[in-house]
């Protein structure tokens, strides 16, 4: 069995602390400056950690990362391995808390999100980030965050933020048709069945959409990779632009976890985010964002 193989069998479990910290533990750490329990809005899980490049000889990309959890637990200080790769590469990295179910509902977790994005355009151009290209990623429940943020432009607005000045989205994994609900805690997290089609970013989908990059692993059983497919077609048809990859055998939680070196090898998925940030950052800062980091 390859090496890689057997260091997907030891990851599978990338929900468990024990599981990131071995990730964490060989993210890059040269050429990446960490600033900590940064704080985006005076409430509980309202602290944020940036990622940058110590030596980024412009103003660099910004990704905003918001982690899954099926909404209900998750914590930023788990993905230091997603952000520092991120800057290894060039591009400053904003990991964000937010509230989850049972202390909060939909859409307060929305309104928590967009709180964190205005905080990166007022504040990342301090760590190095151009305010002017942000982009939003996210993986299983964070994907749906990140997406429904984009297409739906009312909780941006409502913080201050044209949705139409954000660069692109990553969506890994994530969640965006998946009506109706038959879990009891999922009903209890999106409230009443008529006001729950507002949680769905494929009923927000127009020709204003930002360009997208969608990914899921054909093997996940946690979030049906249909809703990639789904929401890549709509998208599609109102014309905008979308990437979609569907990579065969890979499951939920390895998708994610690809973006570590250790098992960079079973999925090129952070090679394909990366070069899906440089076509759609500005031309002058494209060339600045490195294909991979050195490992």
């Amino acid at each position: 069995m390859r090496l890689s193989a057997v260091l997907a069998v030891l990851m599978l479990s990338l929900a468990s602390c024990s599981a990131t910290a071995v990730l964490n533990a060989a993210a890059p750490r040269a050429g990446v400056e960490t600033e900590r329990n940064v704080a985006y809005a005076p409430r509980d899980r309202g602290d944020l950690d940036v990622y940058a490049p110590a030596r980024a000889p412009a103003p660099a990309p910004v990704v905003v990362f918001f982690y899954g959890g099926g909404w209900e637990s998750g914590d930023r200080g788990m993905y230091r391995f997603v952000g520092a790769t991120l800057a290894a590469n060039g591009i400053v990295a904003v990991i964000p808390d937010y509230r989850v179910y049972p202390e909060v509902r939909f859409p307060s977790f929305m309104n928590d999100a967009a709180s964190a994005v205005a905080w990166t355009r007022a504040n990342i151009a301090r760590f190095g980030g151009d305010p002017h290209r942000i982009f939003l990623m996210g993986h299983s429940a964070g994907a749906q965050i990140a997406t429904l943020l984009a297409l739906d432009g009312e909780y941006l607005r409502a913080d201050g933020v044209d949705p139409r000045g954000i660069a692109g989205v990553i969506g890994l994994a994530g969640p965006y048709d998946f009506l109706p609900l038959h879990d009891d805690t999922l009903k209890a997290v999106f409230g009443p069945e008529p006001g729950r089609w507002r949680s769905q970013p494929i009923r927000f989908v127009s020709p204003h959409a930002p360009p997208m990059f969608l990914a899921a692993g054909t093997s996940d059983d946690t979030v049906d990779p249909d809703n990639t497919r789904r929401l890549a077609k709509r998208l599609r048809q109102d014309g905008v632009p979308v990437e979609e990859k569907l990579y065969p055998d890979i499951g939920h939680r390895v998708l994610i976890g690809a973006f570590a070196s250790l098992l960079t090898p079973l999925v090129p998925v952070r090679r394909d985010t990366l070069d899906f940030i440089a076509t759609h950052a500005a031309p002058a800062a494209a060339q600045d964002i490195r294909a991979e980091a050195a490992d």
